[in-house]
């Protein structure tokens, strides 16, 4: 069936002249509400009056134009309702082009007239095409020929409420009202993906549109594969954990848990750093610095098999080193050495619903901690203390962190018992941990972890505290002649 009578009211003329010469080109009758109407006059294109079509002018400056009788019955009547149309002299529409105001002009500024008709348009999909988009007109100018066939009418119908629910979503994300009680996410799709977690999973990645943070959303890909649901969630992680640090640093992450985290006062030396915390975990892992990479950094970082590498920006000859690894994809994501992490809300599901939760950006206080030993720690103590916080935040509960100044020397985490994390960290690092100060994401149930720790050398420790065997974990400490320090506050990730 093709159509006879289009109505046409847009907000967003990109395309449209194109795509109304189709239209007359297969005799199409085009009525146009008064400013889409002049912008097609303009482009020397005939088209009728909403006003001629309605017999009613438009009304509060436009905002009242296709809200009338004639438009609605038009597009909603069905082929049985022609002879009730006919009688009331209204011609029916076969066609609806339109799309919306933006979403940034407010509540008081949205688009009424427009999801009316477009809804309407879906609600008669067999009979009415409805064209939403601009990004349509190609697919539709095919059909102007042969005919829009139900299936074709009907993915116009489904894709036109998509669009008139994320409409809604997005103003009501612009009102600003955290934790309604309906919830709304707009979120526009950037990719569909190769598999999901495994390859017999589906995926696709989703994106805020508009959002202008330094983010794997922001991405952009200078070469590589495609990335995969992995790459994506390592690769945010990643990029989350690099934004707590302002000096030269790099993080390696692997399995959605940070490998190694370090400071330098160059690129390169925060990168050796992080490789030494686990020369076995990057195998294949996500890497962020907040720094350009330079030739001489690719040239390391190429010794080993990487997934991703993300940097605010590469050098050329960087660019040549990495272009002997055709499937390494490297990630641009610009400002990542200003900005900081940011307050957002973080979502995830369980089944049958959703958790959200304010994102834990609580900056470490010491003006708040409590130093609990007869040990007190030094200011490079606190300095490095501040360090461990921001790192183990990163890392999957129960988790734990050595490090020394700013670097991490051992990670553990993903454990059911922290005394487990702790003896793993330990474990990998060896005579690294003597005279390194551990941070705990949460506090100790036991004192089993801090003898661990003690027996590997560790000489400070930072936790939030609140067990009911605080006790006993202090009393441990300073039979270790250990430093430990309360904080009040727990970071857990699970």
């Amino acid at each position: 069936m093709k159509p006879r009578v289009a109505l046409v009211s847009v907000y967003d003329k990109s395309k449209l002249a194109d795509f109304c010469l189709a239209l007359k080109k297969e005799k199409v009758e085009i009525y146009a509400s008064e400013g889409t109407r002049k912008f097609l006059e303009e482009k020397g294109i005939e088209a009728r009056s909403m006003e001629e079509y309605t017999g009613f002018s438009e009304l509060l400056e436009g905002r009242v134009k296709t809200l009338h009788t004639n438009v609605h019955a038009a597009i909603l009547a069905r082929k049985k309702d022609f002879e009730e149309l006919e009688k009331k002299g209204i011609k029916p529409v076969d066609m609806i082009v339109c799309n919306f105001y933006p979403y940034t002009f407010g509540i008081e500024g949205m688009d009424i007239g427009g999801p009316a008709m477009v809804r309407a348009a879906a609600k008669n999909w067999k009979r009415v095409i409805v064209i939403s988009h601009p990004s349509q007109y190609e697919m539709a100018k095919e059909y102007l020929k042969k005919g829009f066939d139900e299936r074709v009418r009907k993915k116009l119908a489904v894709e036109a409420l998509q669009r008139t629910a994320y409409y809604d979503a997005m103003l009501l994300k612009h009102a600003g009202i955290k934790y309604p009680d309906l919830l709304c996410l707009p979120y526009v799709k950037k990719q569909e993906l190769r598999y999901g977690e495994n390859p017999h999973q589906r995926g696709a990645f989703y994106v805020e549109e508009g959002i202008a943070k330094a983010c794997i959303a922001n991405a952009i890909k200078l070469q590589g594969k495609e990335l995969s649901y992995n790459n994506i969630l390592d690769a945010n992680h990643a990029i989350e954990c690099i934004k707590e640090f302002d000096e030269p640093s790099a993080v390696i992450v692997k399995h959605a848990t940070p490998s190694g985290i370090a400071c330098g006062s160059r690129i390169e030396e925060a990168w050796k750093y992080a490789y030494e915390t686990d020369v076995y975990s990057p195998f294949g892992g996500v890497v962020a610095v907040n720094r350009q990479i330079s030739k001489e950094l690719a040239e390391e970082m190429s010794k080993i098999f990487l997934e991703v590498i993300i940097a605010p920006s590469f050098s050329n000859e960087a660019l040549e080193v990495f272009s002997k690894k055709k499937n390494l994809r490297l990630l641009e994501v610009k400002r990542l050495d200003k900005e900081k992490r940011s307050e957002s809300i973080e979502v995830r599901s369980v089944e049958g619903g959703l958790l959200i939760q304010d994102k834990d950006i609580k900056e470490p206080n010491p003006e708040e901690w409590k130093v609990v030993t007869e040990k007190k720690p030094s200011m490079q103590d606190i300095e490095s203390m501040i360090f461990a916080i921001k790192c183990v935040r990163h890392v999957k509960s129960n988790a734990v962190v050595f490090v020394k100044e700013k670097r991490t020397v051992a990670i553990g985490g993903g454990q059911t018992a922290r005394v487990d994390a702790t003896f793993i960290a330990t474990h990998k690092g060896k005579a690294r941990i003597r005279n390194s100060i551990m941070a705990s994401d949460a506090f100790f149930p036991f004192r089993d972890a801090v003898d661990v720790a003690a027996k590997a050398g560790v000489r400070a420790i930072v936790q939030p505290g609140g067990s009911i065997r605080d006790s006993e974990v202090v009393q441990a400490a300073n039979e270790h002649g250990i430093i430990m320090v309360f904080t009040g506050q727990r970071c857990f990730l699970h």
